[in-house]
């Protein structure tokens, strides 16, 4: 089972115009108790993000320590918009992406949220690293079922009686014969990836070379 995000993106999403003040910025974000929002062009799509980070520059000191902010930086001290202080180009996902997509994203881009857009690229919701990690929020059971008759039956063909599948609080513990070694090597990979997994520790019993 692959989550979408979709499945676990907030749909009620706090947003700004290129146009907001930065004190209106920072008032909602003291209102709404959120960290960033969406910035949205005139034709509603996202263009930007702007965050508490990017509002901490106002206070950081310009004078001999300028050399130590990076140019952008020092155009976003002197910013007063939402679209002076805007990251961009900004990284989105589609509610159809799996989790585990925006998870690699936020990870690579080192960003702690992202917006989802539709085809259009109009704004439908948000996704942050706290519902990232919501899917490993998953009963042990349902992990050990999808392990047994998706992965070891469904995809690899194999007599699930062949393994023995213990799952606790997200750690797979594999045991049994496989066919061959490149067999077991894979499931164990594959058993990797399916949602709420948090680690799998193989005890396998592999052919000698």
């Amino acid at each position: 089972m692959k989550t979408a995000v979709k499945d676990v993106m907030t749909t009620r999403v706090i947003w700004v115009r290129r146009d907001a003040s930065f004190r209106d910025l920072a008032a909602a974000l003291r209102r709404h108790r959120v960290s960033a929002f969406p910035v949205l062009g005139d034709d509603d799509k996202v263009i930007g993000v702007v965050s508490e980070a990017d509002m901490l520059t106002k206070e950081a000191p310009l004078g001999g320590f300028s050399g130590l902010l990076h140019h952008r930086d020092a155009e976003k001290a002197r910013g007063i918009t939402a679209g002076d202080l805007m990251t961009a180009p900004v990284v989105t996902v589609a509610p159809e992406d799996t989790v585990e997509h925006a998870a690699g994203l936020m990870y690579t881009r080192k960003v702690k949220r992202l917006p989802v857009v539709d085809a259009n690229g109009h704004l439908v919701g948000i996704i942050s690293r706290a519902d990232v990690l919501a899917v490993f929020d998953r009963a042990d059971e349902d992990i050990r079922r999808e392990i047994i008759d998706e992965v070891i039956l469904g995809e690899f063909l194999v007599e699930p009686k062949a393994f023995d599948v213990k799952v606790s609080d997200g750690i797979v513990t594999l045991t049994g014969i496989p066919e061959t070694n490149e067999v077991g090597r894979e499931i164990v990979q594959r058993v990797r990836h399916v949602q709420g997994v948090v680690a799998v520790r193989d005890r396998l019993s592999y052919l000698s070379s």
